[in-house]
Parts: C-alpha cells; structure tokens; sequence
C-alpha cells in the first residue's frame, strides 16, 4: 500500500507526463493519460463518484448535481483510485460517499486507502511547487478574499485550497 509521500508523488508524475505546466489542471487529459472514461451522472446526494473496472475498461462517474468545484476534486479523488489501486478496482465498484469530507475515520487514518486517494486528488489540482509558489510563506489564510482567489486560480472550494496551504510543506506563518 502507498502512503501519503507516495501518493503525491505519483501525482507529480503523472502532471509531468501530462505536461501540465499551469493551474488549473485538465483532469479531462489526466483521465486521457490513466486510459479512464469519465461521466457525470444523476446519483443520490449522498454519493460523491464511483470508480471501477468493467471489461477491461477504466471508469468513472461523477455526481452531476455537484458544485463544479466538488465535481474537480471528486474527479481528482477517484482518478487516483485508478492510478493507485488499480487492483482494488479489479474486485469490483468503489464508492465515494465522503471525498471531501473529514470525518473521524478519515482524520484517524484508519482508511489509508481513501488518505491515498485524496493526498494525490490534493496534489494533482494544487500541487507543492504552485502553492509554494502562488501563496508565498507570507500567504494570510485569515484572508477570505486572498483564500478565495487562489481556490479559483486552481479551480477548486476555499475550503479545499485552505486545508492544502494548512497542510503544506511550508505552512503560513500567520
């Protein structure tokens, strides 16, 4: 099993093998590379994204109820299951009730797994060097306005991109 380092690893890859060079990420042309179908569909509330192989054919769906910016990083998030856990895929459907959510569970870090899958989704959309770069060690997560034009820059919640800068490498100093 992959842990976290990795995880962002293999999404620092997979950007260069893409050639993505600036935000926002294409996640169209990510799911291109990893040979993945992606639909977005009419699925209950409660459900996020499935991820799964059938005939030999990568999938994705997507809830297409969801805010954009929810809708990029469920994306991102069962991508990585695809890049990651390509043989848990194999044994059938993975659901995703709770991407972006922070549970318990998730904060325990008793589901390595679902870590995994969104350590590479946080890396794909907002990777290091960018929020190094784009937020400085001066960046004031306090600044609702600042917060929110980066979040829009990679295309992604406030919220997301806050917990991104929180857990960087080099955390604000304010």
């Amino acid at each position: 099993m992959l842990r976290k380092h990795a995880a962002q690893l293999k999404a620092q890859g997979v950007l260069r093998q893409t050639n993505q060079l600036r935000p926002p990420i294409d996640l169209y042309l990510v799911a291109d590379y990893l040979g993945v179908h992606v639909e977005e569909k009419a699925l209950d509330d409660s459900l996020s994204g499935l991820a799964f192989i059938k005939e030999g054919r990568r999938f994705v769906v997507v809830n297409e109820a969801h805010a954009p910016t929810r809708k990029r990083f469920t994306l991102a998030h069962e991508l990585a299951h695809h890049a990651l856990h390509t043989p848990m895929l194999e044994g059938g459907v993975h659901v995703d009730k709770r991407v972006l959510r922070r549970d318990q569970t998730s904060a325990s870090g008793y589901d390595l797994v679902e870590i995994e899958a969104n350590n590479f989704a946080a890396e794909l959309l907002m990777p290091t060097q960018w929020i190094e770069k784009l937020a400085g060690d001066d960046f004031d997560l306090g600044d609702d306005n600042a917060v929110q034009s980066l979040a829009d820059t990679f295309r992604v919640s406030s919220s997301a991109l806050y917990f991104r800068v929180l857990a960087g490498p080099s955390k604000p100093k304010k």
